[in-house]
């Protein structure tokens, strides 16, 4: 696995810091999906090599915490918050809608890599809800009459996937 030397050195330097090696594999895949934007198969294997454990044990953790990814996210990351009080003001709802203006299914990447959407625990909004993190801008109070739009066009704006030069 190809990693930089700067991600070599921050491993290098942290993995002494824990009593036992094994504990180090939460910051060892942050540093390695910091720099290539996701945690292959490859980097499982890495992982566990450099800490003395199973692939297995890797893995159970990158499929267990929602904040390390096996694919890489689109060039927009949009995450719709599901749980209780914005499911009551229309989360779903508005989940559907963002399906259909952005042309990409819940959960997944459009084709051309410029959007992810997918649902999100929590995003410390309850009380402003239904509530919309748009990489790190939170949009609130989507159920009220024209508070959608402004955010799907500045998605797009963020989206845009610029054609190749022609040769």
């Amino acid at each position: 696995m190809n990693l930089s030397q700067e991600t070599i050195q921050k491993i290098d330097v942290t993995v002494p810091k824990y009593p036992e090696k094994r504990s180090a594999v939460m910051m060892l895949l942050h540093f390695i999906q910091s720099e290539q934007g996701c945690i292959s198969n490859e980097a499982v294997e890495w992982v566990a090599e450099r800490l003395d454990l199973q692939p297995i044990n890797v893995l159970e953790v990158v499929t267990f915490f929602p904040y390390y990814r096996q694919q890489k996210l689109g060039k927009v990351h949009v995450r719709v918050c599901r749980t209780l009080s914005c499911a009551l003001m229309g989360a779903y709802k508005l989940g559907d809608e963002l399906e259909k203006v952005l042309d990409c299914k819940m959960g997944h990447t459009k084709e051309d890599g410029s959007v992810t959407l997918e649902y999100g625990e929590c995003l410390a909004a309850c009380g402003t809800g239904p509530v919309v993190l748009v990489d790190e801008d939170l949009y609130e109070n989507l159920s009220k009459a024209g508070t959608v739009e402004p955010m799907v066009e500045e998605i797009k704006k963020r989206a845009a996937v610029e054609a190749p030069a022609a040769e």
